[in-house]
């Protein structure tokens, strides 16, 4: 545990900062995302999280596309051996979609797509309510002894069944999940804040939080809803304001102007100093938003500058 109560995780390599790759084949096209790839290694990141779901919502999409760009760009620069790769199966929990043989095939996929042998992290990325425990256990222990995956996670999980899970893999001997991948920012805490948060600190389980930035609203390039109006990303910044967000981004905004930083640091650099910790994901469009992403990774916030962001946002 590090002293300011984040986990130290061998998951985590480099700046404490995790690049979010659900932009890559949404937002942006294979050019663009290698430039933010590059910009993101030269900054000294070393981890990316993507997931074989992203991005079938594009209408012409299937799923894949992000791992497909991000496995291009690790062979053609050849740093797989650098980088720390993330992914997850079963989004939007389908009934079935953690069943052994859906995830072997599933991972088959991934490991395609990305280029590579193994992965070193693998999420559930969704709790799909019905397949038994002792098969999703199974399903992740066996690519994990097989060395085709190096550790374990869950996203978007409940902390009783997360408890439930690893009481199950405990008690067949099996890998237990040691990362978590909460919804987690300044003005979306109730998912992570209280019992997960307890459990992953009690435990020394790793999290890396999405949306660090709230689908972009903590950035501050916003002013009002118009602005986002018809955006991709719309019914996100839609919850983030209605979620007390205005208030939080005055309040992010006074903390950016005393320390000389932009929001977007100061944002990341809240969620790095809250305990259970490992490092938040954020995504980028262009390589002049990575080097604010990582510039929050060197920015420190004093007692008083973290009660002042944290105040409840509602």
């Amino acid at each position: 545990m590090a002293s300011n109560g984040s986990v130290d995780h061998p998951s985590v390599a480099g700046i404490r900062l995790v690049l979010g790759g659900n932009v890559f084949g949404w937002t942006i096209d294979q050019d663009r995302s290698f430039a933010v790839l590059d910009a993101f290694y030269e900054a000294g990141g070393r981890m990316i999280d993507t997931a074989e779901g992203y991005s079938s919502w594009v209408p012409g999409n299937k799923g894949g596309e992000s791992e497909t760009i991000i496995g291009a760009w690790l062979e053609s620069r050849g740093v797989r051996a650098e980088m720390r790769i993330g992914t997850k199966t079963g989004m939007g929990g389908p009934p079935g979609a953690l069943r052994p043989e859906a995830v072997a095939s599933a991972l088959a996929g991934s490991l395609q797509r990305l280029r590579t042998d193994y992965l070193d992290l693998y999420y559930i990325h969704r709790d799909d309510r019905v397949t038994p425990l002792d098969e999703v256990v199974s399903a992740y222990d066996v690519p994990y002894r097989e060395g085709k995956v190096r550790e374990l996670g869950v996203s978007n999980y409940e902390p009783g069944r997360l408890v439930e899970l690893n009481a199950a893999a405990r008690a067949s001997g099996a890998q237990p999940f040691t990362v978590v991948q909460p919804l987690y920012n300044l003005v979306a805490r109730n998912e992570y804040e209280g019992a997960l948060q307890d459990l992953c600190v009690r435990q020394g389980i790793a999290v890396m939080p999405y949306y660090g930035l709230a689908a972009g609203f903590l950035t501050g390039k916003y002013e009002n809803a118009a602005q986002w109006a018809g955006s991709a990303r719309a019914r996100s910044l839609d919850d983030a304001a209605a979620n007390g967000g205005w208030a939080t981004l005055e309040r992010l905004r006074t903390v950016a102007r005393d320390v000389g930083a932009e929001p977007v640091e100061v944002a990341l650099a809240w969620i790095n100093a809250q305990p259970g910790i490992a490092a938040p994901i954020a995504s980028a469009t262009a390589p002049k938003q990575v080097m604010e992403l990582a510039h929050a990774t060197a920015l420190d916030l004093s007692p008083a500058q973290l009660q002042q962001l944290g105040l409840s946002p509602a």
